[in-house]
């Protein structure tokens, strides 16, 4: 069997989109998801990019064992400076360098020279090497370059020490033969090709990031550059568990190819990483959507009666996918709780257990039926509180109606003490929200709301997913229940704590 080495970029590109943003402690957290999923390399952030990815990626260097710990940076002396004091305290650090060398970007972003762009990926190569053996280069926009250039860097950026060369479709620009024919020609025309790993980076802007760095490994790639999710600027990133999953399902295609991914960790990973970034996971997402599993076709579900593999070419069990069954009741004690958690992957201290206990007897009292999928959503609200809270929910009291001016009266505890306030507003989330607002004297904007329902029924818990924005600081909230106003209610007061802590 042939190795296919993951690296996994879901704490830098990944992180990158639009709304992902994670802080210190978030990002330590998808990182240990990330060390039991078994990728191989962590690109833990942009040292350089801000004090917050720096000292991020510097707490992961010291914490996580058994991957590599990577930190971008451009072809910049400080970058490489800035990433290496962050990755220095890892036991297996890598630099990644990149530099563009396309035409469009060399002309209208960098403003130099074929020659200039040449000698500036060597030197920033033989610097990083200074540093750690390991050093990767990133001609960006490769898949846009002047095949013979593209070439000619490659094996320039080699010969100083790169011990990867990673293609990057920047844009998202290729498609799947004229990808596998760039690699194919990569290792024909770099007589010292054999010195490095060639690696792949792909965007989804066509949706074929996916097709792109599987044909990529038919010609040679033998690392995958992916996030969880295929979550990353624009349109995204190459899926980590679609690329894993094709891989080991085709088998017939692909040959000899495997990684070292624990499969059935992906489904928890992703939903780990679609809570804390907000990113709600399509239903109809490839291997961990909702709907991935579910038959409701009769002539489909006639079939997977009688063989499974009539519609289903992945089991359900081989990515840790769960489903929806009921498992417990308002007359579960404490103990089978915490063994069904364990069944999850939470290990939770006695405080934990505690309070998601409390929270669960709570919901018990709403919820005739309780799945799993519940369970996991309130210990996720009650273990994963990334900030002490300052302002806590206290009670509320909403009067809405058609004819009427919806209104809300809020009750806060702030160190002991409850204020409490009333507010108009458009409906009675905007009115609780406004009422919020007074008690806390914080000035915010409303970017982003987003509500789902947890599992199905009347009765479900609705889980909401929202981001603020204060005078340019930003911060996401999350929250559940059963009730919506009190899910919104509970996100609302997640992310005003966070921002708190930031004041």
């Amino acid at each position: 069997m042939e190795k296919i080495i993951i690296f996994d970029t879901t704490l830098r590109d990944g992180e990158q989109a639009p709304g992902a943003s994670l802080n210190q402690k978030e990002k330590l957290e998808v990182a240990d998801a990330l060390t039991r999923l078994g990728v191989d390399i962590i690109e833990a952030g942009f040292p350089i990019s801000s004090k917050g990815d720096f000292q991020a990626v510097k707490a992961i260097a010291k914490s996580v064992k058994g991957p590599v710990i990577c930190g971008l940076a451009r072809a910049i002396k400080k970058d490489i400076d800035a990433a290496y004091q962050a990755i220095k305290f890892s036991l297996r650090p890598r630099i990644h360098v990149f530099l563009a060398t396309s035409k469009i970007h060399m002309k209208y972003k960098l403003e130099k020279a074929e020659d200039e762009i040449l000698r500036l990926a060597v030197s920033c190569v033989k610097y990083a090497k200074k540093y750690c053996s390991d050093v990767e280069f990133s001609p960006e926009d490769a898949s846009r370059s002047e095949r013979e250039f593209l070439f000619k860097v490659i094996e320039a950026v080699i010969d100083a020490g790169a011990t990867t060369v990673n293609i990057p479709d920047t844009v998202g620009y290729a498609e799947p033969q004229e990808f596998g024919s760039l690699i194919k020609e990569i290792k024909e025309n770099i007589p010292n090709i054999h010195k490095a790993i060639i690696s792949v980076h792909c965007h989804n802007d066509l949706g074929l990031a996916v097709a792109n760095s599987l044909e990529a490994t038919k010609f040679g790639a033998r690392q995958v550059e992916c996030t969880i999710n295929g979550i990353g600027e624009r349109a995204g990133n190459a899926s980590l568990e679609e690329i894993v999953m094709a891989l080991d399902t085709r088998k017939d295609i692909f040959g000899n190819l495997k990684t070292d991914i624990k499969k059935n960790q992906i489904y928890k990973t992703s939903r780990l990483v679609s809570k804390l970034t907000g990113f709600v996971i399509a239903p109809n997402k490839a291997i961990v959507g909702t709907n991935a599993f579910r038959h409701e076709a009769g002539i489909h579900q006639d079939g997977i009666l009688k063989e499974r593999s009539t519609y289903e070419i992945i089991k359900p069990e081989d990515v840790g996918f769960y489903g929806v069954g009921l498992v417990l009741g308002k007359h579960s004690g404490r103990h089978a709780f915490n063994e069904r958690l364990k069944t999850f992957g939470f290990h939770l201290t006695t405080q934990q257990l505690d309070k998601a206990f409390v929270r669960f007897k709570q919901l018990a009292d709403k919820k005739k039926n309780i799945f799993d999928d519940d369970l996991m959503a309130i210990v996720e609200d009650e273990i994963r509180t990334t900030v002490k809270p300052l302002w806590q929910l206290d009670s509320f009291e909403v009067n809405s109606g058609t004819q009427i001016t919806p209104t809300a009266t809020v009750r806060l505890k702030k160190k002991g003490k409850i204020l409490a306030t009333s507010s108009g507003g458009d409906g009675p989330v905007d009115a609780c929200f406004k009422a919020i607002d007074k008690i806390t004297n914080i000035k915010v904007k409303l970017q982003d709301y987003r509500l789902e329902a947890v599992t199905s029924g009347k009765d479900a818990l609705g889980k909401v997913s929202l981001k603020l924005d204060a005078k340019g600081k930003t911060a996401s909230g999350r929250g559940s229940s059963t009730d919506i106003i009190e899910s919104s209610v509970r996100a609302y007061l997640d992310a005003i704590n966070k921002l708190e802590s930031k004041r």
